[in-house]
């Protein structure tokens, strides 16, 4: 039984260390056949950019001996190696535009010594284009530039807008230089989590072709369901292959649905479904545009944003869709051509994401994590008992727990959505069958739960006077949002809850059982 290559992007050591390998060199032989020659990548973070890039790097530089038995052995020409520069920003955190200018120091100097080049230059930019032309020189052959990590620095600084800008034109320079050598460049290929418009960073870049969203390249990162049953067949005795799906599959670019490879591996190790992937890093800024943005979480259940939101983010133009776009909470469900525009549908890629998500929202209102949990336990145990009784006090319970001060700095109470948001956290955090706004043959219901053969539907409403109490049980009644459910379950619960603005707080909650 082979190694699981958990936290590895040495193509080298997975190679010569008998880790498994999902084959993905077909992918280089298409960049390559193509003939552009420059590339643009983005995907979330431990999605296998960097080992594809580790990659990409041994093919040109012509280690035939790393690709026995993979794709690439018969069909690359092996008595050709290139000058390879690899630039990497993903080490460490860069705080000001002084470690930045460091680092890209750092970066060339290492490359120049590995080639036996002395670099003279005195600013980055420039050392970059020496080194370039040199090795140019040096080898009678083009250079391959390969960067990861490229948007980095700037992601770091994301809460500073002024140290993100610098961070952003520093790097916006830097990069022009790949322009100015084109005659010296055989291959450019640039990864990262965002992606900034060209006119923000890449800027006269014009031959940079953005893959990110071509189908064909859909499962460049990531595994397949075929590539998780066949390479790591060995490891999948007494795995429950629609369980894992469920908790883990369902990333799309466009094309067939993929594991995020870190969940993959960590799972297959520990045979325990958890959280991993969102445990290394949580959205604790992604979480605060949703809040100023006054974004309601359950829509952002088949979500539908035009294809410039989906791909436009930079520094001063910030949208929380495409930021949870970008870096993997939120992924594509469905294209749509209308007219000559074109239409995106995200969603949830997998329970992991929305149950961790949720969870997470609930924290952040939160400052007792004791109280969430007790009650999370009690919303459970009244669904699966049907007690809705105790579905009140524990909802209540939760709203009165979120300190004064959440209302007080971010006026959360002021958009209808943030009680909504709320509640379908604590249903989404349990891992529950949830669906917002699900269309019936009259108007959509406000969410749907489904708990085995039990059905609860919901219908929300913020009141600001006492007399305003009791519709949303009656709109759910009057438009007969039950009916499409009927053959469905063999209980049916109707549920009205009204919200106070001035109270905070439910209050009215009624019910019905079918």
């Amino acid at each position: 039984m082979r190694k699981l290559p958990i936290g590895i992007q040495s193509f080298v050591r997975i190679r010569e260390e008998n880790f498994y390998y999902v084959d993905k060199t077909h992918f280089i032989r298409m960049l390559v056949d193509e003939g552009g020659g420059y590339y643009f990548l983005s995907r979330p973070r431990r999605f296998g950019k960097s080992l594809f890039l580790d990659t990409l790097r041994q093919a040109f530089l012509a280690r035939e001996d790393l690709f026995k038995g993979l794709y690439l052995e018969n069909n690359w020409d092996w008595s050709v190696k290139y000058p390879v520069i690899k630039i990497s920003f993903g080490a460490g955190a860069y705080k000001n535009l002084e470690e930045l200018e460091h680092t890209k120091d750092v970066i060339l100097r290492n490359q120049a010594r590995d080639h036996d080049v002395k670099l003279e230059e005195k600013y980055a930019k420039d050392k970059f284009m020496e080194l370039i032309y040199k090795l140019y020189k040096k080898y009678n052959q083009k250079v391959v530039i390969l960067i990861d990590e490229y948007d980095k620095p700037i992601l770091d600084n994301i809460e500073d807008a002024e140290i993100a800008m610098q961070m952003r034109e520093s790097l916006k320079s830097f990069y022009s230089v790949i322009k100015d050598a084109d005659e010296f460049l055989k291959f450019v290929f640039i990864t990262g989590v965002t992606k900034f418009s060209k006119v923000s960073i890449f800027s006269g870049l014009n031959n940079l072709r953005d893959i990110t969203l071509i189908p064909e390249y859909g499962s460049v990162c990531g595994y397949t369901q075929n590539e998780l049953e066949e390479v790591f067949k060995d490891r999948l005795d007494g795995v429950n292959i629609e369980e894992i799906k469920l908790w883990y599959n369902g990333y799309s670019w466009l094309s067939e649905k993929v594991y995020n490879p870190f969940d993959v591996l960590l799972y297959l190790q520990e045979k325990i479904f958890r959280p991993y992937w969102f445990e290394t890093g949580t959205p604790t800024f992604l979480i605060k545009l949703l809040i100023q943005n006054k974004v309601s979480m359950p829509n952002l259940e088949k979500l539908e944003i035009g294809e410039e939101i989906v791909e436009s983010f930079d520094v001063d133009r910030m949208y929380p869709e495409t930021l949870l776009f970008q870096t993997g909470y939120l992924t594509i469900v469905e294209r749509k051509q209308r007219g000559q525009s074109i239409k995106y549908i995200l969603d949830w890629p997998n329970l992991e994401v929305k149950m961790s998500f949720s969870n997470h929202i609930l924290n952040t209102y939160l400052r007792d994590l004791r109280i969430k949990e007790k009650e999370l336990d009690k919303i459970y145990e009244s669904l699966e008992k049907s007690d809705m009784r105790k579905m009140e006090k524990s909802i209540k319970s939760f709203f009165a727990s979120i300190p004064n001060e959440w209302y007080r700095k971010s006026e959360i109470e002021k958009y209808e959505g943030f009680y909504a948001s709320v509640f379908y956290a604590y249903i989404t955090a349990l891992g529950m069958d949830v669906k917002v706004e699900d269309c019936t043959n009259t108007e959509k219901v406000d969410m749907v739960v489904k708990m085995g053969e039990k059905c609860y539907i919901f219908e929300f409403k913020v009141v600001r006077k006492k007399s305003e109490k009791g519709n949303a049980l009656r709109q759910i009644k009057e438009k007969k949002y039950h009916e499409k459910y009927v053959n469905k379950s063999e209980e049916i619960y109707l549920i009205g809850i009204e919200f106070g603005k001035e109270e905070r707080n439910i209050v009215s909650f009624e019910y019905e059982k079918l």
